[in-house]
């Protein structure tokens, strides 16, 4: 397969993608869906145990349910975080492999899924657990436990 990009001084240069890095880009491509597929499936089994125990606090008018329910949610959300973590690693060198194969010589070896060089700001786990998606999940969820929990101490 044969692409097109443009070089120094504007002239058009031809390259050929090999069937390998296709190949490579879709392994990373796999493991990236697979990091989004568990961090889908943290957040349906939040939800399960959520409602379970919300369920029991309905039948029986106890905080402790609602208090017992801050943990989880905090320990799912650490998961998550982590997974997304992840997930953007591995979009790093997915990023990084197209950018070799297009315009250089393969600086990142063919096949190579390893992702402990992206240690920048942009992949810190603390920015991720504090990213807005998670916070406007996570967060609000703690947050509206909390208030559950202040509004029926007797």
């Amino acid at each position: 397969m044969s692409a097109w990009y443009e070089g120094n001084g504007g002239k058009m240069n031809k390259i050929t993608i090999h069937d390998y890095h296709i190949k490579h880009l879709e392994f990373i491509q796999n493991a990236i869906n697979r990091m989004s597929k568990n961090s889908f499936q943290i957040k349906g089994w939040m939800l399960m145990i959520m409602s379970a125990l919300l369920a029991l606090y309905a039948n029986t008018g106890k905080n402790t349910y609602i208090i017992m329910l801050v943990i989880p949610v905090i320990l799912f959300w650490s998961l998550d975080a982590y997974y997304l973590q992840q997930e953007r690693k591995f979009r790093g060198l997915y990023n990084d492999v197209v950018a070799t194969t297009s315009f250089e010589k393969n600086a990142i070896e063919c096949f190579d899924m390893s992702i402990e060089r992206y240690h920048s700001e942009e992949y810190s786990y603390f920015r991720v657990f504090f990213s807005k998606t998670l916070i406007g999940l996570y967060g609000t969820t703690v947050f509206c436990l909390f208030l559950m929990a202040m509004c029926n101490i007797k």
